[in-house]
């Protein structure tokens, strides 16, 4: 019989799977482009890697592989602060892939940043579908000024590709199969 008992936060990693879940989503680019978002403020180079990123500079495949993996390790160490609760893999797979696509600050803290998430409030609580749901939130890029700037709204034309990335990664944290 399977265990499925909650692995503690302290022994979980991303898994080969999550990575490679988060290398799909981000895609390669080799020479460094403006942030879809935040244009040129955000340069963006390899598999989504920002921090420190000029734009001009260049990342081969190897090299990004490996930026992408030391990435995701420096997301889990701010997720493993503010979401300190024992997990199944496939619901730590997810949280780092919202991580490392929103930043931990958006997953650990509510908007005004005053106070825990909703996904940080549903672990507290016990409620890991509730937890799970909350990726769902997350359905925006950049602000909202009427309903059609969410990307999960039906006429928004410009995120649609986010809103999908959000539901496979809600999908990936309760358990359920995801396809890219």
């Amino acid at each position: 019989m399977e265990d499925k008992s909650r692995i503690a936060i302290a022994a979980l990693a991303l898994s080969a799977s999550g990575l490679v879940y988060i290398a799909q989503r981000e895609g390669y680019q080799e020479t460094a482009y403006p942030d879809p978002v935040h244009g040129t403020k955000v340069p963006t180079v390899g598999f989504g890697t920002t921090q420190g990123v000029k734009m001009g500079d260049t990342l081969p495949p190897v090299r990004a592989l490996i930026r992408l993996r030391a990435d995701a390790a420096e997301y889990e160490l701010g997720l493993k602060r503010c979401l300190p609760y024992p997990m199944y893999q496939h619901e730590w797979d997810a949280f780092v892939g919202l991580g490392y696509n929103v930043g931990v600050t958006s997953v650990c803290k509510n908007n005004d940043r005053t106070g825990p998430s909703t996904i940080a409030r549903e672990l507290a609580a016990g409620n890991y579908k509730g937890a799970c749901n909350a990726i769902l939130l997350y359905d925006r890029a950049g602000p909202v000024n009427k309903p059609q700037d969410r990307c999960s709204h039906p006429d928004n034309r410009t995120c649609p590709g986010i809103w999908k990335d959000r539901q496979a990664l809600q999908k990936m944290c309760l358990g359920e199969a995801v396809t890219p």
